[in-house]
């Protein structure tokens, strides 16, 4: 089927010229397999592709947008994508940044890691006044590579400090005041507020726009993915940051005086 993502955790809907991809997998707590990471780049390829789409708009279900990857490494029944891609291959944030056609997250509640890459890159971010944020990936021992590029480039390296090395969380209004995000709307008017921000976009003339947002991301830099391939594959701080989080402890590396025994 041509709206088919190619994976069971999310689901395409047309809404006249508005695609909407809907991350949908409640019983991992919408944490994205693979075959998802690839379908959301899917989502963004069909829009582009298909004259009768304009704009795509990506949201969750329920209290949670995206947590990010499957740290526990399930899958779904039916999830699919081509089996030579490299590991950074599979991740639609530079094709979310790079769309021609405009990319909305609607955030309507928990957002982090992966999932939170998506909302910045996306044209525009809009969130719910219920929705929380966290840059979780030091907590796992992952040296994230496009986190280090993207997220001085919204919010200043003072900000990007703070979020990365401490990896709190923290809520829509201080995500809006740092400009992690673009718009926070009372909950209940989110999916409106999303629209209205596809149709805003595109009332500006595509190829100036396509030129415009090219400047714009010359502004994030040089993504060092050879660091972060090399920290996934030869450091333990990764493998040990994932185990700690399915035994639901702190790591290894946390004080014993400060990690008081609990997940983090």
């Amino acid at each position: 089927m041509a709206d088919d993502l190619g994976a069971a955790g999310l689901r395409f809907e047309r809404d006249g010229a508005i695609g909407w991809c809907i991350i949908d997998r409640p019983a991992a707590r919408n944490a994205l397999t693979p075959a998802m990471y690839f379908g959301i780049k899917r989502a963004v390829y069909l829009v582009n592709r298909d004259p009768d789409l304009a704009a795509l708009i990506i949201t969750g279900t329920g209290d949670v947008f995206a947590p990010g990857g499957d740290l526990g490494g399930r899958s779904e029944p039916g999830d699919s994508f081509p089996s030579d891609l490299g590991s950074t291959d599979i991740l639609p944030f530079l094709t979310v940044r790079d769309s021609r056609a405009p990319v909305i997250s609607a955030v309507n509640g928990i957002c982090q890691a992966g999932g939170l890459l998506i909302a910045m890159l996306s044209d525009i971010a809009v969130a719910s006044d219920r929705a929380t944020f966290r840059v979780p990936e030091l907590l796992r021992g992952i040296p994230d590579a496009t986190y280090a590029s993207v997220l001085p480039a919204h919010v200043g390296l003072a900000a990007a400090r703070d979020l990365l090395l401490s990896a709190r969380r923290f809520d829509a209004a201080e995500a809006l005041r740092l400009g992690v995000i673009s718009r926070v709307v009372p909950h209940d008017q989110l999916r409106e507020a999303a629209l209205q921000a596809a149709r805003e976009v595109l009332q500006t003339a595509p190829l100036a726009r396509m030129h415009v947002k090219r400047m714009l991301n010359e502004r994030y830099g040089l993504i060092d993915y050879q660091t972060m391939m090399w920290a996934l594959e030869q450091s333990p701080e990764p493998r040990e940051g994932m185990r700690a989080f399915m035994e639901k402890r702190a790591p290894e590396w946390v004080p014993r005086e400060l990690g008081g025994g609990g997940p983090l």
